[in-house]
């Protein structure tokens, strides 16, 4: 099995905490990797369990969780309650894998990490 990873993707264009950001992160990673196979989170547990932040707006953050569900990686998307920073019902993250690497950069390869 090659190198596993997962992706999350955060909105960028939403003028909201870092506390927010890291709340909403936490969501989408967590749910996609609920998603995974038990077989394949072990394995990725067992190698750091390595994780990326990128960066993307909401069309952006939509299509991607649409390519990752297309090609069977475990993804999930985040909408906010809209309790305290956004509008009910905001997308503001996606969690894609834990997944081989290059399955993963197949799809979210032109986006930038979170700085």
């Amino acid at each position: 099995m090659s190198d596993l990873k997962q992706a999350i993707v955060l909105r960028d264009d939403l003028d909201i905490s870092k506390g927010k950001a890291i709340s909403q992160a936490c969501h989408a990673s967590l749910k996609a990797y609920k998603k995974s196979d038990s077989e394949l989170r072990s394995e990725w547990e067992r190698r750091g369990a390595k994780k990326v932040v990128l960066g993307s707006g909401d069309r952006k953050v939509r299509d991607l969780y649409e390519e990752a569900e297309r090609n069977k990686i475990p993804a999930s998307i985040i909408k906010d309650a809209g309790h305290t920073e956004v509008e009910p019902g905001t997308v503001t993250a996606l969690g894609i894998g834990p997944a081989e690497h290059d399955k993963i950069d197949k799809i979210t390869g032109e986006l930038k990490l979170i700085r």
